[in-house]
């Protein structure tokens, strides 16, 4: 593994995190908000060691990115994972996307087909924003509620913190979790997604209905929806989200649901060998007629 530093414009470089191979197709793979290219890595190991070649995208002001003052919306980070193609001569690849990086993943598609031969919803990518939350400010209230309070924290407090939430996530996980951070040389933590920049991508998420895109993807799509435990807390909402699944699969040509029950948000953290698993699946179904329709859910 290596990383690879991709200029996308005169002022922006981001880091893609590459592991070699010689079997088609490429897998390139796209993080959440306040994430980073590393939350991929066993998911990529597992990818690389069936053969493919795989690309994972620190997204600009994510990971060992660069972070300019301006781009923080879906359409220039679809620009920039275009660009990435671009660059390293990428063409149809399976493209997989967590969360926020679902939704880019899907404009990306739509707008750049040659690209894509397949694509993988990870968690992401069905449920419009204003079909969950009632209001831009619930929305954008909700989502601030996950950013973590880092006064006086130390890397080992988060560390420790990461392990008690996610006692079923490997230790590379947990590590990997620690680079959406940056240590201060005297010791304090900032994310390093600033506040301002965070909420000028949730703004484009509310912007951005999801299903403005479906019409224009044609190649086959994996939806893959963590199921959590219930939660008295997070119930609505769970269930508004769930309620978006089958109806985003119906409205794409090639669609297929894989749920994951009792699981949390970070599916490729906590499940990296069914997730790569599904992704192989996905891969092998690119090749398929184009109008081949064989949904189901398992």
């Amino acid at each position: 593994m290596k990383d690879i530093s991709v200029p996308v414009d005169d002022q922006v470089t981001l880091n893609v995190r590459h592991r070699p191979g010689v079997v088609p197709p490429a897998f390139l793979l796209l993080h959440g908000i306040d994430s980073n290219a590393r939350m991929w890595d066993e998911v990529a190991g597992r990818l690389a060691a069936e053969g493919h070649p795989v690309y994972a995208v620190d997204q600009r002001g994510h990971g060992a990115s660069d972070a300019p003052e301006h781009g923080y919306d879906n359409a220039t980070a679809a620009a920039d994972v275009a660009a990435v193609a671009r660059a390293l001569g990428l063409s149809g690849v399976v493209l997989g996307g967590h969360s926020w990086g679902a939704l880019v993943s899907l404009r990306l598609t739509a707008r750049e087909p040659g690209l894509v031969s397949a694509i993988a919803l990870i968690e992401g990518g069905w449920a419009h924003a204003a079909a969950v939350c009632d209001s831009w400010e619930q929305f954008s209230g909700l989502l601030s509620m996950s950013e973590f309070d880092l006064a006086g924290a130390t890397l080992d407090a988060v560390r420790d913190f990461q392990r008690a939430v996610y006692p079923d996530w490997s230790q590379s996980a947990i590590e990997a979790s620690l680079h959406s951070l940056r240590v201060s040389p005297d010791g304090s933590l900032t994310p390093r997604l600033t506040t301002e920049r965070r909420a000028s991508i949730l703004r484009s998420i509310w912007d951005d209905p999801p299903a403005q895109w479906f019409p224009s993807i044609g190649v086959p799509a994996l939806l893959m929806p963590a199921v959590p435990k219930p939660t008295r807390r997070w119930e609505v909402m769970f269930e508004r989200i769930r309620a978006c699944v089958e109806p985003a699969a119906a409205a794409l040509p090639r669609a297929e649901v894989r749920e994951y029950l009792d699981s949390d948000h970070d599916l490729h953290a906590q499940h990296p060998g069914r997730v790569a698993g599904d992704l192989l699946w996905l891969a092998a179904q690119a090749g398929r007629t184009e109008g081949a329709d064989d949904r189901r859910v398992t």
